[in-house]
């Protein structure tokens, strides 16, 4: 299985490093899996080459195989998709718009503001907190700790759907279903600016950023990160922003959030990548408040996580499900079209 969220699980955002390890200058060439064996109390060797295939194990930020010899001054990381501190996914009583749901899976529309799952700073309230307490027993793949039924996850400040799994069979079929990218998913984004052509594709790869490791950025001499694309076309133009519908082919962390800013049309309001600032209109105070005012309507990057399509993983059924646009991101749109009328 290939984060977060958008994106398929386990998304690199939610990767915690649990050992560090940094190869000496006099080291003699040895297999990663023998090394680490040494280094680490209590690692078999069979445990470290299943850590290895399951992608745990990186070299200088790259998965490697367990025949790889090391050198002098590489940088071996042990990356698990759970916090070091292990804990207790605790069920909590809340409110869950569930869309869909039979024996085998759900879909539920996430409200923005709702972390998908616990991790660092955010162990209660979860999403994931609130299903344990909706199922008696969740599934969970194998290095997916703490984030019982999830396949997928969208990022805490975007809002709409996600599929849950409810037995290890759907969770395995819809795994390899986002595995293949056959997953269908389209997104709603209010963008700054009008791009110039009313669609596009951006296939570029996108990975973690060397001067801010919290932020994502696209690599276009494809020397780091993974592929990356993002299909997007103008639903409608406001002169200043764009309602734009974005169609995921790959689903990487920050995504669509990384493409539309690089191709020059950040999300609104989106203050990892300078969506929060005024990035076209004029000057004119009035025009600040009224940008201001619509930053606190819409406190968040303006993405919703609009539909859903995927094969029903026991019945082979064709599913697709859509959600209404939010009420802070309608509401938005219809300022800045009385705004723009206004100023015809």
């Amino acid at each position: 299985m290939s984060e977060e969220i958008e994106g398929e699980l386990p998304e690199e955002e939610s990767l915690f490093e649990h050992y560090r390890l940094e190869v000496d200058k006099g080291q003699k060439p040895l297999r990663v899996d023998r090394f680490i064996t040494e280094k680490i109390a209590n690692a078999s060797r069979n445990k470290v080459q299943q850590g290895i295939e399951e992608g745990v194990v990186r070299v200088n930020g790259e998965p490697v195989k367990a025949n790889y010899k090391i050198k002098p001054f590489d940088v071996i990381t042990l990356i698990m998709a759970q916090p070091r501190k292990e804990t207790e996914v605790l069920p909590e009583k809340m409110p869950l718009d569930i869309i869909y749901e039979d024996d085998h899976l759900l879909v539920v529309n996430k409200p923005a503001g709702m972390v998908a799952h616990p991790a660092h700073g955010n162990w209660t309230g979860t999403l994931v907190n609130g299903l344990v307490y909706y199922f008696n027993q969740l599934p969970e793949l194998p290095g997916n700790s703490g984030r019982p039924g999830l396949v997928h996850r969208i990022d805490k400040d975007t809002s709409g759907l996600l599929v849950i799994a409810k037995s290890e069979k759907a969770m395995t079929h819809l795994a390899k279903q986002f595995f293949d990218h056959s997953i269908k998913r389209t997104y709603l984004a209010l963008v700054w600016g009008e791009p110039k052509e009313d669609s596009g594709t951006v296939d570029l790869p996108i990975g973690r950023s060397i001067k801010d490791r919290k932020i994502m950025q696209v690599y276009a001499d494809g020397s780091q990160g993974k592929r990356a694309v993002t299909h997007w076309a103008v639903l409608k133009r406001l002169r200043y922003i764009s309602l734009v519908n974005c169609q995921l082919e790959t689903g990487r962390t920050h995504q669509i959030r990384v493409h539309m800013k690089h191709i020059g049309h950040p999300l609104f309001n989106d203050a990892f990548y300078g969506g929060d600032k005024i990035r076209k209109g004029t000057q004119f105070s009035k025009y600040k408040a009224f940008v201001q005012n619509c930053f606190k309507i819409l406190p968040r990057q303006a993405l919703h996580a609009q539909s859903l399509g995927f094969t029903h993983p026991v019945t082979g059924k064709e599913m697709y499900f859509e959600s209404e646009i939010p009420q802070d991101m309608s509401e938005v749109i219809q300022k800045w079209e009385n705004y723009v009328h206004t100023a015809e």
